[in-house]
């Protein structure tokens, strides 16, 4: 017997996570509601606010009072460009609890330890910590420690982490917001950057789709700059009409 009715799986990819709200609120509308959650980056943000027990509209207007440059603090180390202690702050604002143990909903987040050179999938521990370690994209934003590891971004090993849900669940939703467009222009070192670290997103894929009941992966999400947040109401919208599509063809 499976352990779980429903799992939600979200993946990385930046200030493209306002399309997995829109994803979840389209789930709800159909009256499905993730019994685990498993997230990185983006996806272990809006992750954490969903099994903290916020609704999809409530997070969609924390974060567009400022979910990128307010939560981000610029410094000059060797180790990145930004810190998120912001996030953390509006983390530990918005959720009541301080540990991943304690949330409504049971959630996964994938961090890249860099000292053992692996994915880890943290289901306990700090919330504030490990949630801003999952969305540390190297070299943009410095690496955040725990206990005696250094972690970065989840997505740097395994951007769709269905890994730590995929043998005990019923049913797995899948909302992938980082799709390679081999069109897309890089303009500047950061989208350079960012492109390299997302060019392992498809490595899994196979094994995604695999054990995907529902794979959702917005048309066109790929136009949208991981890094600004100015078309957020687009792309929950997006991330919305896609889930509905999903649906459809595969619940019939």
């Amino acid at each position: 017997m499976k352990k779980y009715k429903t799992g939600l799986v979200l993946s990385g990819g930046g200030t493209r996570g306002f399309a997995h709200l829109g994803v979840i609120a389209a789930l709800y509308d159909r009256g499905i509601k993730p019994d685990v959650i498993s997230g990185v980056s983006a996806g272990a943000v809006v992750g954490a606010f969903i099994a903290g027990g916020k609704s999809p509209k409530e997070i969609l207007e924390i974060f567009k009072k400022g979910w990128f440059f307010k939560y981000t603090k610029i410094h000059l180390p060797i180790d990145g460009l930004l810190k998120l202690d912001g996030l953390k702050e509006v983390i530990q604002k918005e959720i009541s609890v301080e540990n991943i143990e304690e949330l409504e909903i049971p959630f996964f987040v994938g961090n890249s330890n860099l000292n053992k050179g692996i994915i880890e999938y943290k289901n306990s521990g700090p919330l504030g910590d490990i949630v801003l370690a999952s969305s540390s994209i190297p070299i943009l934003f410095s690496p955040i420690t725990i206990g005696r590891h250094s972690y970065v971004d989840g997505g740097l090993m395994d951007n769709i982490p269905i890994a730590p849900i995929k043998n005990d669940c019923k049913q797995i939703f899948v909302s992938n917001i980082s799709p390679i467009n081999p069109k897309v222009k890089m303009k500047n070192l950061v989208q350079i950057a960012t492109r390299t670290f997302y060019m392992s997103v498809n490595a899994n894929m196979r094994e995604v789709r695999k054990h995907a009941t529902v794979f959702i992966e917005p048309k066109g999400i790929d136009k949208f700059d991981i890094l600004l947040r100015t078309h957020a109401d687009e792309l929950f919208e997006l991330g919305y009409n896609s889930a509905k599509m999903a649906m459809t063809k595969a619940l019939k």
